[in-house]
């Protein structure tokens, strides 16, 4: 087993990896303690050959292995991308050419949603991972002959998981369903959060224009000290704290010792003069000049009846077609398309809008019904005059 510690070393490595089809690629990294994910580890195997990277090791410089990622001839095969990727932009500024996630290869071909390695691996290649070595502190020096074998396991198993699912894809004529999934993590767009719409994120309902545009300054604040200080953004503030703020707005160091989510004390930090700062500017500000809120809706709940209807109408299809769930609608997707025939999701729209999409709608319109018999759940016309009255 190699393990890379010279830039020669990994460049000769890189050269032999570019003349296959395909390397399967894995890290570890470390991330408890600050915003940006800490590169320890990266595993890279082509079909004869597996080797560990250390991101770690003096002078060791990784342009070769970016080179290899940016190779549009060699497809960069991942599971559960989206983290490892992430790293990659933080340190390239661009996402790898021409990736392959086998996580959403298996949830098109019925592994169910969000398949874990392991569990592909016990699926595909009938072989049990150990996997104790999941939670090792991974930045400590030198690696364990157990962690070696543990990060080398998550791309010598994936080469065959890789095989198997693109047949199964290929066989289920289901490229376009994968292409669409992959085109979100082929996004830069889906890695780099820009801070003035960090607030999109938060979940708490806001019900007052002056409140929203608090909120709005109040997030794109953490995003920025987050992102410059390299810690979590809880650390910083956590989201009931910048409701709490975003909605009493204290323009005085002595006003935020009466709000419960933030320490005693902290009006006095340089840290409550900025939010005070930001705070006087969205009192400041016109009422012509403050965010509109959304458009509350008026009609049935999407947590009642219909959406319920639609749920089951889901889960039915994705059973019929060995998809998972979850590719074809989130429950996010179920709740905005019974509050709008148009609704921009993905649900809506292309293969997912011809398998689910048109009869969720018809579902919500009364033009088909569920019944349930011993063969599963099926659809059935609905008599428009007779559900009239």
């Amino acid at each position: 087993m190699d393990l890379i510690v010279s830039t020669e070393a990994l460049s000769a490595f890189c050269e032999r990896a570019a003349q296959f089809d395909f390397v399967t690629v894995d890290t570890e990294f470390l991330r408890e303690t600050t915003y940006w994910p800490r590169l320890c580890l990266i595993q890279v195997a082509t079909d004869d050959e597996a080797v560990l990277i250390d991101p770690l090791a003096d002078h060791l410089d990784l342009k070769p292995f970016f080179a290899l990622l940016a190779n549009p001839s060699v497809t960069k095969v991942f599971h559960a991308a989206r983290q490892d990727i992430e790293i990659f932009v933080k340190l390239t500024g661009a996402v790898p050419h021409n990736i392959f996630d086998t996580q959403i290869a298996a949830s098109v071909c019925g592994f169910g949603d969000s398949a874990s390695y392991d569990s592909l691996v016990r699926a595909i290649c009938k072989v049990e991972l150990d996997k104790s070595s999941r939670f090792t502190d991974w930045s400590a020096r030198p690696l364990s002959e157990k962690q070696r074998l543990y990060a080398l396991a998550d791309v010598t198993y994936l080469r065959d998981i890789y095989r198997e699912l693109r047949k199964q894809v290929e066989q289920t004529r289901r490229w376009d369903w994968v292409e669409d999934e992959l085109t979100v993590l082929r996004s830069i767009d889906t890695y780099v959060v820009q801070p003035e719409e960090a607030w999109e994120r938060l979940k708490m309902k806001i019900n007052r224009p002056r409140d929203l545009a608090a909120l709005k300054v109040l997030a794109e604040w953490r995003e920025r000290k987050a992102q410059t200080s390299d810690q979590p953004r809880s650390r910083v503030f956590k989201d009931d704290a910048l409701f709490d703020l975003a909605m009493q707005r204290p323009l005085t160091p002595d006003a935020f010792d009466k709000l419960r989510a933030v320490p005693r004390g902290f009006g006095r930090s340089s840290a409550a003069a900025e939010i005070i700062e930001l705070l006087k500017g969205v009192e400041a500000l016109q009422k012509a000049d403050l965010p509109t809120l959304p458009e509350r809706y008026r009609g049935p709940s999407p947590k009642g009846a219909v959406g319920d209807l639609i749920r089951v109408l889901l889960k039915s299809v994705a059973e019929q077609h060995g998809v998972a769930a979850r590719i074809l609608a989130t429950s996010d997707d179920i709740d905005a398309l019974v509050l709008d025939d148009d609704a921009d999701v993905p649900a809506l729209k292309g293969w997912r809008r011809k398998l689910f999409g048109e009869k969720a709608l018809a579902i919500k319109h009364g033009r088909i019904g569920l019944a349930a018999t011993r063969k599963g759940v099926i659809e059935f016309a609905v008599n428009q005059a007779e559900a009239a009255e």
